[in-house]
């Protein structure tokens, strides 16, 4: 099995292996969430993804995994650890955390899969560095989403399954935790999401192509896309000191 962050190659992946990627992934989260006893995953990311030779998605590496909150407790008091870009931010702020940070998550690998960028992209400038606060603005615009759509896919994908997936990560990555959806509805929300059986067939379905002119770029081995190569994940910074919650 190879990393999800291994699979692109010169071709990179089509709109129906990135909606399986993310099915198999919301599904195993979805397991995790609704065990008998809680596992939150706190480092959900692109490179713990792993796929076998027919792209089904596994998760790896459970080593920040914790046991979720039991009896009246609403949240897991923990040191925060993850990866920058990844982590929700009331996670970041406070410690506390909850299944609903692993939903955060996933809206930001489901936004990777849809524009083709990484989570924190240091050679972008400005805002277009965080991948969430770039895309945010255009993912409840149907207009507007194509400026954040992979150009890769060149235009090879169905108009309302991609808003579908865009509403979609834009609840996951709702700044209040309450009103995240979990993980049972997102996955149920992502195998409704229609897969076209041809491209011809997509092609002709409503979705305009539209060119836009791409900005400067570097060579595919400076600039690598989250689709073909592995990132390096690291630990948050330590958060500042606050009063510990019981």
């Amino acid at each position: 099995m190879v990393s999800l962050y291994l699979t692109g190659g010169p071709q990179p992946l089509s709109w129906s292996l990135r909606m399986k990627v993310a099915i198999g992934a919301a599904r195993g989260l979805s397991f995790l969430h609704n065990a008998k006893s809680q596992v939150i995953y706190r480092d959900f990311k692109a490179s713990n993804i792993l796929l076998d030779a027919e792209f089904n998605a596994k998760l790896s590496d459970f080593g920040l995994a914790k046991a979720g909150p039991t009896g009246d407790r609403t949240h897991v008091s923990t040191e925060v650890m993850g990866t920058r870009g990844y982590a929700a931010p009331e996670y970041v702020a406070t410690g506390r955390l909850t299944a609903k940070s692993d939903v955060y998550s996933f809206g930001v690998v489901l936004l990777e899969l849809l524009s083709g960028r990484r989570a924190v992209d240091r050679t972008k400038a400005g805002v277009e560095q965080d991948l969430v606060d770039w895309a945010k603005p255009y993912l409840g615009d149907k207009r507007k989403l194509f400026r954040i759509m992979d150009t890769k896919l060149e235009g090879q994908y169905p108009q309302k399954g991609a808003y579908m997936a865009a509403t979609l990560a834009l609840k996951c990555l709702d700044r209040e935790p309450k009103a995240r959806p979990p993980m049972t509805e997102v996955l149920d929300t992502l195998e409704q999401i229609e897969v076209p059986k041809t491209a011809a067939r997509n092609s002709q379905s409503g979705q305009k192509r539209v060119h836009v002119p791409p900005s400067p770029r570097k060579s595919p081995a400076q600039n690598p896309s989250p689709m073909n190569v592995t990132r390096t994940s690291y630990p948050l910074p330590p958060r500042r000191e606050s009063p510990h919650v019981h």
